[in-house]
């Protein structure tokens, strides 16, 4: 039998790696914002919708470092 390959490790991206560290914000900060993100604009436009009832949005302006 020919001996198993190993699997290469790929490294996370760095905008994924730290993601669980983002703050969620809401619709309101996101209108004040001055970098509006495509995920900031499309969660503003739901929230304009009667009814609508959201959890907030993960913010890339507030990440942080994680712990190693």
């Amino acid at each position: 039998m020919p001996p198993k390959k190993k699997k290469k490790y790929v490294a996370p991206d760095a905008g994924i790696k730290f993601r669980h560290t983002w703050k969620i914000v809401m619709s309101d900060k996101c209108e004040a914002c001055t970098q509006q993100c495509a995920r900031g604009i499309t969660y503003m436009e739901k929230m304009r919708k009667p009814g609508a009832i959201g959890t907030g949005v993960p913010c890339h302006l507030t990440r942080g470092k994680g712990a190693k």
